[in-house]
């Protein structure tokens, strides 16, 4: 039986799982956290339910949404109401053409990671820490060409092939410190180095009233703002309480770098009086609860060059994530799993 090795359990990685639960590999996911899904993060306090990674599941990719539609469309609902714009003074300007459905689930978009998990049948190690890659060939001894995954616990899977799906500056560092000598290696650590990449905040407020408004969120159109996006996520069906607000802040990056390792408590209140100022809301200065989410690297903004990666796949090695396509989309990361995911059975 041929066993592949994924690192990382977010929707990436748990799309090449997803696609490969026909065929007959073994596959074994691995994930540092104690939870799969990656930036599709979710979080619950006081009846509340609150993503505080990516925010919604985008209707922008065929693929996805007759998946996220069909097998697991469980709990899915559609966030409600639309997208607003505001810009470095603080001006707020209705619509940004982009009113296509944003899903999420009940239990939050985390339950995308859950679905996936239990859709693809494969064993996922969470809680678990790749601390070393080797590659292994005939040459070495071994009886065939392959990879061995060491964890932080000390333990080891040989796999015939392996899925890199951390973001970039993660997979240049596992790659960097492989045992693998080969001139690739080089070439595929300075694709993924390459990638930039934003840091984000992401500042959760409660409030015990909730403001009729006519959107969903405001995003900052001109990035030229210490606010990037600001969410209601009452506006998310099983989410909010009747009559209480929750707002999802996520500064710019900039701001975000300058304020990370402030305390929680500092960061929501900056954050909370840009709110107040933005929706010209006084009352929005005083929440009643926080809770602070940092993401060190969130989301890129380029994509590697897909040549350099498409070499890798000499040597049994593949890649997934946003990051490989270039677009910091939960829907692009699942998307780009799925495919790679498929490459590989077409090899099998």
């Amino acid at each position: 039986m041929t066993r592949i090795a994924v690192v990382g359990a977010g929707v990436a990685g748990l799309g090449v799982a997803y696609a490969l639960r026909e065929t007959d590999a073994e596959v074994t996911v691995f994930e540092r956290r104690e939870s799969v899904g990656g930036r599709a993060a979710t979080r619950r306090r006081d009846d509340c339910v609150y993503d505080v990674g990516a925010n919604y599941c985008k209707d922008d990719d065929e693929r996805v949404t007759g998946l996220l539609a069909g097998e697991l469309a469980d709990g899915l609902v559609e966030t409600e109401g639309p997208v607003w714009t505001f810009d470095a003074d603080g001006e707020i300007s209705e619509g940004r053409g982009d009113d296509a459905p944003k899903w999420t689930y009940r239990e939050g978009l985390a339950a995308l990671g859950d679905r996936l998990r239990e859709a693809s049948g494969a064993t996922v190690r969470t809680g678990t820490e790749v601390a070393a890659l080797a590659r292994e060939s005939a040459a070495t001894g071994s009886e065939s060409d392959g990879w061995r995954v060491e964890t932080d616990s000390g333990d080891e899977l040989a796999a015939d092939g392996l899925v890199l799906t951390p973001p970039a500056p993660t997979t240049a560092y596992l790659l960097d410190r492989a045992d693998w000598n080969d001139p690739l290696r080089g070439d595929l650590v300075d694709a993924a180095a390459d990638v930039p990449y934003r840091t984000l905040l992401s500042v959760a407020l409660h409030y015990p009233y909730r403001a009729d408004l006519p959107y969903y969120a405001l995003v900052n159109a001109d990035k030229d703002h210490d606010l990037g996006w600001v969410s209601r996520e009452e506006c998310k069906p099983g989410h909010v309480p009747g009559g209480e607000s929750l707002l999802v802040v996520q500064p710019s990056p900039e701001w975000s770098r300058n304020r990370y390792d402030d305390a929680d408590d500092e960061i929501a209140v900056a954050a909370a009086d840009r709110v107040a100022e933005l929706l010209d809301d006084p009352d929005r200065y005083q929440f009643d609860w926080a809770d602070v989410v940092r993401w060190r690297d969130a989301l890129p903004d380029s994509g590697a060059d897909r040549a350099t990666l498409d070499r890798g796949a000499d040597a049994d090695l593949f890649f997934a994530g946003d990051w490989v396509v270039g677009e910091g989309r939960v829907h692009a990361a699942l998307r780009s799993g799925l495919e790679t995911g498929e490459r590989i059975a077409e090899t099998l």
